[in-house]
């Protein structure tokens, strides 16, 4: 019987190889990909997501736990394709022109991979075209946009004015140190977020 516990606490843990192994015994027997994906990837991530929120855990044990899960999926997301299995919606992520921070924007993009999301990762220095073509491209439900620095995030709103002016379908989350719900809301943002946690939460709630 396929240990769908064992993957989430192997998962939570962070131990990559042992998720692999369980993931891979559990695909050996038949059973559901996205079964697997919901019941042990995913049902681990969510713990990881709760105990970062409750500040229990900190940002290197996410990523030891997010890498983990990446080796479940690279297993998994073949077969799901495979077998139809849509993803939750399409999530474009990267960090604004001029800013190369990365470990927020890589930290929300590892936590909606794992709740199930197809996650576009454009980089850090992006500048507004290429988010705005790519959400276009992709027919992104959601496209967070990441800054640390107080004279990059000024570049958040060129990237929203633009989605507007191109009648971009997609819904802006903005996140980053500096920011705040007011600035999130006079720029025309749909949601702000002031951790990866959140992030998630703020995201699933926009589809």
């Amino acid at each position: 019987m396929a240990d769908f516990k064992g993957i989430a606490e192997t998962l939570i843990e962070g131990n990559a190889d042992k998720v692999k192994e369980l993931v891979q015994a559990a695909v050996d027997e038949n059973i559901e990909p996205k079964k697997i994906l919901d019941q042990g990837l995913i049902a681990g991530m969510e713990v990881v997501g709760v105990r970062f929120k409750n500040c229990e855990i900190y940002v290197p044990e996410v990523l030891v736990s997010a890498r983990a899960m990446h080796a479940g999926m690279d297993i998994l997301e073949p077969l799901l394709a495979k077998s139809g299995v849509k993803a939750k919606g399409t999530f474009v992520i990267g960090t604004v022109k001029g800013d190369l921070h990365d470990i927020g924007k890589n930290l929300v993009g590892m936590m909606l991979k794992g709740a199930g999301w197809k996650v576009v990762d454009l980089g850090v220095d992006i500048d507004a075209d290429k988010f705005v073509e790519t959400a276009i491209a992709e027919e992104a439900d959601v496209v967070g946009l990441s800054a640390l620095l107080t004279t990059t995030m000024v570049n958040m709103k060129s990237v929203i004015e633009l989605a507007q002016a191109k009648d971009c379908k997609a819904k802006f989350v903005v996140g980053g140190a500096p920011l705040t719900k007011s600035y999130a809301d006079e720029i025309g943002a749909d949601g702000y977020a002031p951790d990866a946690a959140t992030a998630v939460e703020i995201v699933q709630s926009l589809v």
